[in-house]
């Protein structure tokens, strides 16, 4: 039940029909007593600076889930963002402070190292590839490198957007050992594709599979299907891995603190969760 007491958090971006978020967060609000609400609210890129500024505004909102067209923007809008949000070159996450002012951070590569941490995977001296460096990319290797890994090597078509998040995490990890690399997989203790590639019938696996070796972790960001095709070729050389829900679902407990709400298990929020993988 809504009431005059209830906060608000937003879930801005457009569209927001596949939105997932408050089918999540809304249960479990309801299930912990916590008078608050995640809304949907579709704002198309145009107007969205101007509506957030007037969003904020308002006396009962703790903050703001953003999501696509609106994470790149949101950067120059927040008045701090964290070191995170700096490499990544984009925010997922707004809190309003109690002075009002708004602190914007990242939140993709957390859930994304949290949920391999569930599994077992070992930060110290780990050698990591990222292949995509676009904003889920660049989130998921800023995470990695405040987790402690060893060296990041980083791989995308377009070599300008890697060589500048190679020069991001250099300036803020001076000891991560970074490279600019090829596709190829082997050798490597986690490999994670953060390209949109698995998102369509047909589409080729984003590296060679056949180079993996079976210690080797295999991170996937899509989430159109449970086990995409990489993941099944990854499962079929006996590696490890960690499928693109679990980053979501890793992802709220990190929200739920940021905003103050204390925090849960991601099995603690599929136990209650009105959505289905």
């Amino acid at each position: 039940m809504i009431s005059g007491k209830t906060t608000l958090i937003a879930h801005i971006g457009y569209p927001t029909e596949a939105f997932k978020a408050p089918l999540i967060y809304n249960p479990w609000f309801e299930t912990n007593g916590i008078d608050a609400v995640v809304v949907p609210m579709g704002c198309k890129a145009d107007n969205y600076p101007s509506f957030m500024k007037a969003f904020f505004r308002l006396t009962n909102v703790r903050g703001a889930l953003i999501t696509m067209p609106h994470k790149v923007t949101t950067v120059s809008l927040v008045d701090e963002c964290t070191t995170t949000v700096k490499i990544a070159g984009s925010c997922n996450a707004i809190l309003k402070r109690p002075d009002g002012t708004l602190l914007g951070d990242m939140f993709d590569g957390t859930g994304f190292t949290r949920g391999l941490r569930r599994k077992g995977f070992v930060y110290d001296s780990a050698k990591c590839l990222v292949v995509g460096t676009g904003g889920v990319g660049s989130a998921i290797a800023a995470s990695l490198a405040a987790d402690g890994v060893a060296s990041i090597s980083l791989c995308d078509t377009d070599r300008a957007s890697a060589e500048s998040l190679a020069a991001r995490l250099r300036n803020h990890y001076s000891r991560l050992d970074v490279h600019v690399r090829g596709n190829n997989p082997a050798a490597y203790d986690l490999v994670v594709n953060a390209t949109p590639l698995g998102m369509k019938a047909g589409d080729p696996l984003p590296f060679d599979v056949t180079r993996l070796a079976p210690t080797t972790f295999v991170g996937e960001v899509v989430m159109k299907q449970e086990i995409t095709p990489l993941l099944k070729a990854a499962q079929d050389r006996g590696c490890p891995f960690v499928v693109g829900t679990d980053m979501l679902f890793e992802m709220i407990p990190a929200y739920l603190e940021f905003f103050g709400f204390g925090t849960a298990t991601p099995d603690e929020l599929r136990a209650v969760a009105k959505v289905a993988y």
